[in-house]
């Protein structure tokens, strides 16, 4: 028996109660000894008892209605696994602290990337981040500068990122090719002048960036190179591509992750604020992109800014334990 797409999205989707429901959800999909990464400062969880404890535990005590809201879902081949990825929003009254975060009282969004890898019909291993720089800036937790972009991730504009059919093999193929060719355009940075990874290429004039917080989204080029790309590649001018545990493509739509995904040194100044500490630090990325015609109009970014702040010699979450394998 192969736990299939549809099959997965009828767990996922009929237990979006979550607080009702995780015991019963990790049961159903996981592994016992699933190996399951998370954004710090959960970071690692040996199998499903852990998982339970380490990562839904905390979440749901700390958002007791807690409801998962799916916007995209993709499935596919990488190398020998079978994956399938998701990302939306978490939901729910923020009533109790979560790893040292103040809880609000109030409702809060808070954007995730999934990454599981099937066997048979279990999951057997896992890469999710929770944009918990968000929820810091949304609680007044933020204890860096305020982020230069802005702070909307809505759902694609489509409104056609749930793909529960086989997509065609071409469409996917072609989006596919347009991220590759893109990701090997931002490998050309000649270390001076934005140009020359030569964009514009591969973007609309008026395309979506949503990035994590902290960094915050922002629309077009011009804008996006002020809020993000020119800061970022200032402070990690000679970042390289890292550790690619999944990168499919389905229809319009394309997602990948590292853990790592860029390796880099921390050469610049007051990137997010923090002068330059020369450390050679690591980012954990995740990445969902649509394509429409041949370019790309929206792209959702996680970074996990709590492990890469940490590497910096900053924790923004002292109350919590970390577990690194």
């Amino acid at each position: 028996m192969t736990l299939d797409k549809i099959a997965y999205w009828n767990v996922v989707n009929g237990h979006r109660d979550i607080a009702e429901s995780y015991h019963l959800l990790t049961d159903r999909l996981y592994a016992k000894d699933c190996n399951f990464n998370a954004g710090a400062p959960v970071d690692y969880c040996a199998g499903r008892d852990a998982i339970i404890e380490r990562f839904w535990q905390p979440l749901v005590r700390a958002f007791p209605d807690l409801e998962r809201r799916t916007d995209i879902m993709l499935s596919g081949q990488f190398k020998d696994g079978q994956w399938i990825t998701t990302t939306g929003n978490f939901v729910g009254h923020f009533q109790n602290d979560l790893y040292g975060l103040k809880a609000s009282g109030r409702p809060h969004f808070i954007r995730y990337g999934w990454f599981d890898r099937i066997e048979g019909d279990q999951v057997v291993e896992s890469y999710v981040l929770l944009d918990l720089t968000r929820l810091m800036i949304e609680t007044n937790q933020w204890p860096l500068r305020p982020q230069l972009g802005e702070s909307w991730s809505p759902a694609p504009a489509t409104q056609d990122g749930i793909i529960l059919q086989p997509a065609d093999d071409a469409e996917s193929d072609r989006s596919l090719k347009l991220v590759e060719a893109m990701i090997a355009g931002l490998m050309s940075y000649d270390g001076k002048s934005l140009a020359s990874m030569g964009m514009r290429r591969f973007w609309t004039p008026q395309f979506q960036w949503y990035g994590p917080g902290g960094i915050g989204s922002a629309r077009g080029h011009a804008d996006y190179e002020r809020a993000h790309q020119g800061p970022f590649l200032k402070a990690f001018p000679d970042r390289i591509g890292g550790n690619h545990k999944c990168r499919i493509g389905e229809g319009a739509y394309v997602a990948s992750t590292g853990w790592p995904s860029i390796n880099a040194t921390h050469l610049g100044d007051d990137w997010i604020g923090i002068p330059a500490t020369g450390k050679r630090i690591t980012q954990r990325i995740m990445d969902y992109w649509r394509r429409e015609g041949d370019m790309l109009v929206e792209n959702w970014v996680f970074i996990d800014m709590v492990d890469l702040i940490a590497q910096f010699g900053i924790d923004l979450l002292p109350n919590w334990e970390r577990q690194i394998p």
